[in-house]
């Protein structure tokens, strides 16, 4: 599939990705506006994201994401969901609904395809490197390969995940190629943190504890913490990552409760365990070594009906 085929006669086009918005979605999303923007300057383009995160305000025209989920637009020529089905578009699945032909692209293995036209690939590292096969290379300029560079990076953890393929590397090659300095964007995006997230990061690796012999660690940070350092959500980033990293560990767990008795929950793993089949369980989703979803009840429900599915499969 080529997206270039698709915009003969297209006069508006409406692009979204999925709720709470991570780095491909946000990558693919706003590579996909600032290509079509750029080769397309007579088509209206609109683009609708929720908060984007500080730390990927840096992608250019991230402030023409739309926050508010307003359009004068009935009904868009084409409409185009990434990293997701319509299911999860959030404010979006309407104008979805309502456009006069769809497309759908994305690497969840969950998702059936939900637009007219589907490129739905399980095997990819991520929508980023989708987009960059849907899109004409000769067209491409820097602020383009940023964007999509940056959806590579944060879904494979910096090309450390096994969806990393040869394919993902060649494509990453090139991306660095426009000149961007790779190295900084890197560290900005996955590893620079606030001095309050530096904070919650200590927090809970403090009060994390280890489960099954020391292979699962745990850690929860309350909605009274949160409150405490005015912590959001954008600040809990990253800290399931860092609490994979201790020896002995082939899972990581860690949640935040987002309001009393409702908790975010982040899943990783080395492999030893697939984390997205324990994210379905409790209708979320992911990859085999990073998944999450919402659950509801006590701290310590939470993590004792989580955790006797990762037992299962240790």
């Amino acid at each position: 599939m080529k997206i270039d085929e698709l915009m003969q006669g297209v006069k508006t086009v409406g692009i979204s990705g999925h709720i709470r918005p991570d780095g491909d979605c946000v990558g693919s999303c706003m590579g996909m506006y600032l290509y079509l923007s750029k080769n397309y300057p007579d088509t209206r383009v609109d683009v609708f994201l929720e908060s984007i995160p500080p730390e990927l305000e840096f992608i250019k025209k991230s402030d023409k994401a739309n926050k508010e989920y307003t359009t004068d637009v009935e009904s868009y020529d084409l409409f185009i969901a990434l990293d997701c089905g319509k299911d999860r578009l959030g404010n979006a699945e309407g104008f979805f609904d309502a456009a006069k032909n769809t497309v759908n692209i994305d690497h969840h293995i969950s998702n059936p395809g939900t637009g007219n036209v589907n490129y739905i690939v399980p095997t990819a590292s991520s929508a980023c490197e989708l987009v960059y096969t849907v899109i004409d290379t000769d067209k491409m300029d820097e602020d383009i390969a940023k964007s999509l560079y940056t959806g590579m990076v944060t879904d494979t953890g910096v090309f450390k995940y096994s969806s990393t393929s040869p394919r993902t590397m060649e494509i990453a090659a090139k991306l660095i190629g426009y000149g961007f300095d790779f190295g900084s964007l890197i560290d900005h995006v996955f590893y620079e943190k606030t001095y309050l997230q530096n904070q919650i990061l200590g927090r809970a690796l403090l009060e994390s504890i280890l489960l099954m012999d020391g292979k699962c660690i745990v850690s929860v940070v309350s909605r009274q913490t949160m409150d405490f350092y005015g912590a959001t959500s954008n600040d809990m980033d990253g800290i399931v990552n860092q609490m994979l990293l201790t020896i002995g560990v082939g899972c990581s767990i860690f949640m935040y409760e987002e309001e009393p008795m409702t908790y975010r929950v982040s899943l990783r793993s080395d492999g030893s365990v697939d984390v997205s089949k324990v994210a379905k369980i409790f209708g979320g989703g992911g990859h085999m070594r990073a998944a999450g979803c919402t659950v509801n009840g006590t701290q310590h429900d939470v993590i004792n009906n989580i955790t006797k599915y990762i037992q299962q499969q240790l």
